[in-house]
């Protein structure tokens, strides 16, 4: 009797063992698909911040092919229709026609995404995205000089990519707990930088030569990964016989659900919803425009000024990981982000008055930036969205999370629209300008956290 005692005891030992172990490694493996899915969203959404350079340059330093038809010396090298004075303002209204499109459709995605399953959410508005970025690519092919083309692509890309940020934040949260969150969530946010960062190199390599496969090349990858989704993503452990994070619970009620959340909102929410808007206004403004701003000040090629604006995204993968980690040691989310935003004024101040001076300065108040723009950024859209989605009063209701996140980050999209729109309509009177907007927008983040 005593052995088969032992026996029951190791038998059981031994089965809870291999369920930790499995839940372990399913926990890893969504953590790098998740992270490749998102890294492959950002990676799409960055070629335009390239490609502007060589849509509308400096065509008198050029030389002109002697059977080019036409007359005019100042634009024969520009892509129409930004070939005109007014190019800025071009700029902004296909930027726009992307964020003004996310920011609407998040305020829905979040509703979507509870009610439709993760993975085929995922995989839907993957292999929509790689064809919204593939037909922006094909207007270079197809010889496209209309505004309106660009713009309603841009737009149609803008929508099915809300998509993205609801569900992969649900399904990292289903399979995660509050323990660690910061840090996990903040080496995880990365994906961000990451994607922005392939997204340059690979958009640079073709700018020079062939604008269109620097949209074609990351709409084929996203959709790549889409696929990716629908044979290998775990949505939830329950799926696979592992247990949940300790903030799953009993589901509640309909009626309690709302009126939990609607507590939350009033508790943290909005706030946080208010700072990602001047935190995202800032961060997306360098997003789209940081590559043109060095090609205009520091005077280098298109593709030069795209490697080079990834340092900004190096230094907000740091900044991300700093301060995940900063806040859950302190257990303060929101005076991590305020002292982040804080000391990002100046640096923004200093960036734009001697980032130019020297190589070495450039690339060392890029990445300084960088850090200060972005974490506070990565925080908010990551951990504190996941620990108010999962907070006590919502315990166990799977449609938490999705609505929380897409609330706070269908907000911050606004500003994310509102960023690139200001900065097309104000570089035109000068640089300072826009910078002094991006500081105000810096302080204002701030004030709202406090």
């Amino acid at each position: 009797i005593l052995g088969e005692g032992h026996l029951h005891c190791w038998i059981s030992t031994t089965f809870h063992q291999s369920t930790i172990l499995s839940g372990l490694l399913y926990r890893g493996f969504t953590l790098f698909l998740t992270f490749l899915f998102y890294t492959s969203y950002h990676l799409s959404r960055k070629p335009i911040s390239i490609v502007k350079s060589e849509l509308h340059k400096n065509c008198s330093t050029l030389i002109r092919p002697p059977n080019l038809n036409g007359t005019d010396n100042e634009t024969w090298c520009d892509w129409a229709p930004f070939d005109q004075d007014n190019y800025q303002t071009l700029f902004g209204a296909v930027d726009n026609s992307f964020l003004v499109a996310y920011a609407i459709g998040m305020f829905f995605s979040g509703i979507f995404g509870e009610r439709v399953p993760l993975r085929y959410y995922l995989t839907t508005g993957m292999l929509l995205s790689g064809l919204f970025t593939c037909l922006f690519g094909l207007g270079f092919y197809w010889n496209i000089h209309s505004i309106w083309y660009y713009a309603f692509v841009q737009a149609m890309n803008g929508l099915v990519q809300t998509t993205g940020w609801p569900a992969v934040v649900a399904c990292v949260g289903n399979w995660f707990g509050k323990g660690k969150r910061g840090f996990i969530m903040g080496v995880w946010n990365s994906h961000t930088s990451v994607g922005n960062i392939l997204g340059s190199l690979i958009a640079g390599v073709f700018v020079s030569s062939a604008w269109g496969m620097s949209f074609i090349v990351p709409g084929i990858i996203i959709a790549s990964t889409g696929i990716l989704c629908f044979f290998f993503l775990v949505e939830k452990p329950e799926d696979v016989g592992c247990s949940p994070p300790q903030h799953h619970g009993p589901e509640k009620g309909m009626f309690l659900f709302l009126l939990s959340l609607c507590d939350i909102i009033l508790q943290g929410v909005m706030e946080f919803s208010l700072c990602l808007l001047f935190a995202k206004l800032v961060s997306y403004t360098f997003l789209y425009w940081l590559p043109l701003y060095i090609s205009n000040v520091a005077h280098f090629d298109p593709k030069e000024a795209g490697d080079m604006s990834t340092l900004f995204d190096v230094g907000g993968i740091v900044g991300g990981v700093v301060a995940g980690l900063v806040s859950d040691q302190t257990g303060g989310r929101a005076s991590t982000c305020c002292v982040m935003l804080i000391v990002a004024a100046p640096m923004l101040f200093l960036y734009n008055h001697i980032g130019q001076h020297s190589l070495g300065t450039t690339i060392g108040m890029l990445l300084v930036c960088g850090a200060l723009v972005n974490g506070p950024y990565a925080l908010i859209t990551t951990a504190v969205s996941a620990d108010l989605g999962t907070h006590e009063s919502l315990r166990g209701n799977s449609r938490a999370l999705s609505t929380v996140t897409a609330i706070i980050d269908g907000t911050g999209s606004i500003g994310a629209a509102l960023g690139p729109l200001l900065a097309g309509l104000i570089s035109p009177t000068g640089w300072n300008n826009v910078f002094f907007m991006l500081i105000t927008a810096d302080i204002l983040a701030c004030l709202v956290s406090v």
